[in-house]
């Protein structure tokens, strides 16, 4: 066991402790040639959200694969995950029908989902091979996930990439309605979830008990809430922004997708009370400022966040997921990116804002506190406390303020060295 590192370059080791394993490489190994690259399985259950988490991984994919021979697996595939692999020259191995994790009542209840990914996983042609000719595998959590562990031989070493817990087992936060309001009996359903539960905590323990596990969270939150939930001292691995994705020179933006006049806000993820998006609408008015809300959502949030804007005096745009060039683009020309987000895990939201040169303001909870240094590079902020949140806004309007701030985000980048060149070395660090 360790303590956890406030560098975030390592991971702590779980079950036997950090010891070398035998295919690792020795570090001077870096120089390889493409022969000698060790063979690397990454895998992760799902990435038909294409959220935040999923965007990370694809993004550091082609870094991890210059230091090592990957062969990614998933048994929910996107195409931009395709499309990525495919430019890389990455083996991609997925099931013949992609799995559908199970959201009605009966399903989460009795944790059907956990009994369909492992068999999709089984079902994956050339798994085994994988895991067999590989010197360990790097899981990143969500979805579908954490059930290859039933198929991963005992000689493989795992790291895990715990991005949270299964919120929705331990926490309220996805059993309310957009506005708060909860969606059945809270205790009723923390009681119906106790299977569940109790099935997620077996499949950790079963990776906490092989030799050289590896756990890390993605922010120092993330890393305190998998020891409140697991009892695991996990390490750091924060995520990463590319900025050639995400750039400071405007000169090729794409026109800036948002139709109406004045000043707007951008937030982003898909509408839910676990992103904050009522409490944003709530918090803009009187502002005078608009929300452009990027994400989408559900048919039935988006229909209560309308009627929320209209009787607040608050304009709001919803846009499903965008292309990163107009979403660069729209945040561009935002007064500020904003987040009233519940206990984040890491929220890559405040590092691309960073990139971009728009000040973030962000709830002062979660991961947001591993990125954003109050008044040095954006703004902290209590939830409840609407006059801190409109000062805030005044302050993102001052070109100065904007100056400032954008040259000390992208040097919190640097310090934190938060690239997916950084990002593939503090996994090759972990591992060899």
């Amino acid at each position: 066991m360790g303590l956890l590192r406030e560098g975030g370059l390592q991971g702590i080791p779980v079950g036997q402790g950090h010891r070398p394993g035998p295919r690792c490489l020795q570090e001077g190994g870096r120089g390889m040639t493409e022969k000698s690259r060790p063979r690397l399985l990454v895998a992760k259950g799902s990435f038909g959200s294409m959220g935040g988490a999923e965007r990370d991984l694809i993004r550091v994919l082609p870094a991890i694969n210059r230091l090592f021979e990957v062969t990614m697996a998933t048994i929910q595939p996107s195409n931009e995950l395709e499309e990525a692999c495919s430019e890389s020259g990455i083996e991609l191995i997925r099931p013949e029908s992609k799995w559908h994790l199970s959201t009605d009542p009966i399903s989460v209840v009795l944790d059907s989902g956990r009994g369909t990914a492992s068999k999709a996983w089984a079902s994956c042609t050339g798994l085994s091979e994988a895991m067999e000719s590989s010197m360990a595998l790097h899981l990143v959590s969500g979805d579908g996930s954490l059930p290859i562990l039933d198929h991963v031989p005992p000689g493989l070493r795992v790291h895990l990439h715990l991005l949270e817990p299964h919120r929705g087992l331990y926490e309220e936060t996805l059993h309310r309605r957009v506005d708060g309001s909860p969606r059945r009996n809270l205790a009723l359903t923390k009681a119906a979830l106790s299977r569940a539960r109790s099935r997620d905590q077996s499949l950790m323990e079963s990776l906490i008990s092989r030799q050289d596990a590896i756990v890390s969270g993605n922010s120092r939150f993330s890393a305190q809430r998998a020891n409140e939930v697991y009892g695991v001292e996990a390490g750091v691995l924060w995520p990463c922004v590319d900025t050639d994705e995400f750039p400071e020179d405007p000169s090729d933006d794409p026109e800036n997708p948002y139709p109406e006049e004045g000043d707007y806000v951008v937030s982003v993820g898909r509408a839910s009370y676990a992103k904050g998006t009522w409490e944003t609408i709530s918090m803009l008015a009187g502002t005078g400022l608009s929300l452009a809300h990027v994400g989408g959502g559900d048919e039935g949030s988006l229909g209560m966040l309308s009627k929320h804007a209209n009787s607040s005096g608050v304009g709001l745009w919803v846009a499903p997921r965008l292309p990163s060039p107009v979403l660069v683009s729209l945040m561009r020309g935002a007064r500020a990116v904003v987040s009233m987000a519940h206990k984040e895990s890491f929220g890559l939201t405040p590092i691309e804002a960073f990139a971009v040169g728009t000040p973030p303001l962000f709830v002062d909870e979660g991961g947001f506190r591993d990125t954003i240094v109050d008044g040095e590079n954006g703004r902290l902020l209590d939830r409840g406390d609407a006059a801190s949140w409109h000062s805030a806004l005044e302050q993102a309007s001052d070109p100065s303020t904007r100056e400032g701030w954008a040259a000390r985000g992208r040097e919190r980048i640097s310090e934190l060295d938060l690239t997916p060149e950084a990002h593939a070395r503090r996994i090759w660090d972990l591992l060899c």
